[in-house]
């Protein structure tokens, strides 16, 4: 087992009758940190839930928990883990009754049972409904329910198929951040099944995107969703894709990097003449009119660029710039958009840190 990993997966195939065929080669999921498969639906992304937590067996491959080679026939392994679904599957009969029932089944002594319901519905903010009936639960109510109902039995493993995609999207957002809160404090190792970007990045560390029954990006969330691998990748996650560039140099933890006829100045120490690969994250990029003064920043790059062209996305506008032959993405509010009168062709000036550029070899 590599160091540090609760679950991996090795050489896993399933195949179905309607064609489908999912093939992931390795996949790993850290001790205490949340795993994001993230994908368009028919990825293949609840298969390899299932697979996972041995709720279906592969037709080959491996599946570890710990380092030890599991099965769906391991009742040891399976008890390690829990679910949750898209939909809660309560039971008739109040909260607690939900929240026990798993522990009743593996025989767990009444006044034990009690206390440990009592504790996760705190943990949970339901702390006065354990005497509710479920019958009289919102969908966000039931959902922490079913979280409750998997978090009392302490699982190794949660597994976590799109849990949230049943609610409206204010209520799905809030519980999205509370869920998250919630399982970075009981520091469990989690596999979260979503297709939505946003959720991806607000619960997990790392993230696996699926395409066609295969993982085609796999990595710390922060990079995958910066420098996506390919073209679909980056179309699917909604970016631009990487810059390729080259290191001009490099001192004192600096880099100044040539990517078209631009410069830019970037943190690391990669040796002068490696090729690289560089992304800045559209809400780190500042617009300024064509003569407006920088204000009073750190930021070390301050380029010139033109509206290339125009996404408008709800209270926000998605701007794609050229700047010397190279294309990045910018965010900025309606409000702002409207007060600089921006439109295709417009010229302005562009600043962002140099903190705020990812970077990694090509």
């Amino acid at each position: 087992m590599s160091a540090g990993m609760a679950l991996e997966a090795r050489d896993l195939r399933r195949s179905f009758r309607t064609g489908f065929s999912l093939d992931v080669g390795t996949l790993s999921v850290a001790a205490g940190k949340t795993l994001a498969l993230l994908g368009p639906s028919g990825s293949g992304k609840s298969t390899l839930l299932s697979l996972l937590g041995l709720l279906e067996r592969p037709d080959a491959g491996t599946v570890l928990l710990d380092g030890a080679p599991v099965t769906a026939r391991d009742r040891t392994a399976r008890l390690a883990m829990a679910a949750v679904f898209q939909r809660p599957y309560l039971i008739k009969g109040t909260v607690a009754t939900n929240v026990a029932y798993g522990l009743k089944l593996r025989g767990v002594a009444a006044a034990e049972r009690d206390r440990r319901v009592q504790d996760t519905l705190a943990r949970v903010g339901l702390a006065n409904m354990a005497k509710r009936s479920v019958a009289t639960l919102s969908g966000g109510e039931a959902q922490r329910v079913a979280l409750a109902r998997a978090l009392v039995l302490a699982p190794r493993v949660l597994l976590l198929d799109e849990p949230l995609s049943s609610l409206d999207p204010l209520l799905k957002r809030r519980l999205t951040s509370e869920f998250a809160s919630i399982l970075r404090q009981e520091e469990m190792t989690v596999v979260w099944v979503t297709h939505d970007h946003d959720e991806a990045a607000m619960v997990a560390d790392d993230v696996a995107i699926m395409n066609e029954g295969r993982i085609v990006c796999f990595g710390p969330m922060s990079q995958v969703m910066s420098l996506p691998d390919d073209d679909w990748t980056a179309r699917f996650l909604g970016v631009e894709m990487p810059l390729s560039g080259r290191v001009l140099s490099s001192s004192d933890g600096m880099m100044s990097i040539g990517v078209g006829q631009i410069e830019i100045a970037a943190v690391g120490d990669m040796e002068p003449g490696s090729a690289v690969l560089v992304s800045i994250p559209p809400e780190d990029v500042i617009l300024l009119a064509p003569d407006e003064v920088p204000f009073l920043s750190s930021a070390r790059n301050r380029l010139d660029a033109t509206v290339d062209s125009i996404d408008p996305r709800g209270a926000t506008m998605r701007l794609t710039l050229q700047l010397g032959g190279a294309h990045i993405a910018a965010t900025v509010s309606r409000t702002s958009f409207e007060e600089m009168g921006l439109a295709e062709g417009s010229r302005l000036g562009v600043l962002f840190k140099a903190t705020a550029v990812r970077v990694r070899q090509a």
